[in-house]
């Protein structure tokens, strides 16, 4: 039994039973997969695979006992690489940040230059996505944190870190008749067709939750993953914008106006997310102080011992 046929089989799985997208993951040949799954299938003395043919179309109901342990003895395999760089070359290796592009876009950009700065050894990489989709990189190994507001709770597997909590602006353009007010109301709000985030991200439920307790129905017209678009079609007279207020830059976003909406909202909680059994390289740690100062490792590890 080797761990590379263990990572061919698990990737199999993860590639909804598609070898050929495994061969071009793992960048191999789709006969060695296939020939590598057959000789641990033959080794364990039972099928993981159920077949057509040529084609997998199902997993056997041993094989996803086999699956699950791969994935720990895969996860744990890359834990004692990390104990051996981490002793051995401390201050070099890589961090993967799976976040929103709200976080990437206004909340990262000074975290990361500082971590780079201290780091100048460590390849950084942020992958953007729905807070379901960072939390699915960061449990498949993909990533080594996920930094997003909703989501994150779903998922047992992750360590989860309260860092920051943040509200919403609305965002107008120029002589709107909202910015006439000196406090704004959902009943203002609704009479226009609203412009925010997708479904999927961050605040969205909250947003709904307040205007569903006032007994009224927005009328959201578009929706986006990016607030920079969402801004965008602001500016072209779609809607009126609902917009984490980090969001929005005076000096960038020239002929909009934020109007401070935070009393009509409850606020969100962005937080910080890992594997429970994944060791974490002293750079990561530090990333994460940087992110919530508050979140020193001794606090880390206090909230792993009592999860």
């Amino acid at each position: 039994m080797k761990l590379q046929q263990l990572r061919y089989m698990v990737e199999v799985a993860k590639q909804g039973l598609n070898v050929s997208d495994a061969a071009e993951k793992l960048h191999t040949s789709q006969p060695g997969i296939s020939k590598q799954v057959r000789l641990l299938e033959d080794e364990l003395g039972i099928e993981v695979f159920i077949r057509h043919g040529k084609r997998v179309v199902g997993i056997t109901k041993p094989g996803k006992a086999v699956l699950e342990i791969s994935e720990r003895i895969l996860r744990e395999a890359s834990n004692l690489k990390r104990v051996g760089d981490e002793f051995s070359s401390q201050n070099a290796g890589s961090l993967t940040i799976a976040t929103t592009h709200t976080q990437a876009r206004y909340a990262l950009p000074s975290v990361i230059q500082q971590f780079l700065k201290a780091y100048p050894n460590v390849s950084l990489s942020i992958k953007q996505g729905s807070p379901t989709q960072i939390c699915e990189m960061v449990l498949s190994g993909e990533a080594d944190l996920a930094i997003a507001t909703e989501g994150i709770e779903l998922f047992k597997e992750l360590v989860m870190l309260p860092c920051y909590q943040w509200n919403r602006s609305v965002i107008v353009p120029e002589g709107h008749r909202l910015l006439d007010f000196s406090e704004i109301t959902l009943e203002d709000i609704a009479k226009y067709p609203l412009v925010t985030y997708d479904f999927a991200f961050s605040g969205r439920s909250k947003m709904q939750k307040a205007f569903h307790a006032a007994g009224l129905e927005p009328n959201i017209v578009l929706t986006a993953i990016d607030a920079d678009v969402i801004k965008t079609y602001v500016s072209l007279g779609l809607g009126v914008g609902i917009v984490a207020t980090m969001a929005f830059e005076p000096a960038r976003d020239v002929g909009l106006r934020a109007i401070d909406a935070s009393h009509l909202f409850e606020p969100s909680t962005t937080r910080i997310g890992f594997r429970k059994d994944t060791y974490l390289r002293g750079f990561a740690y530090d990333f994460i102080h940087l992110f919530a100062p508050h979140l020193t490792r001794d606090a880390i590890e206090r909230q792993l011992t009592t999860d």
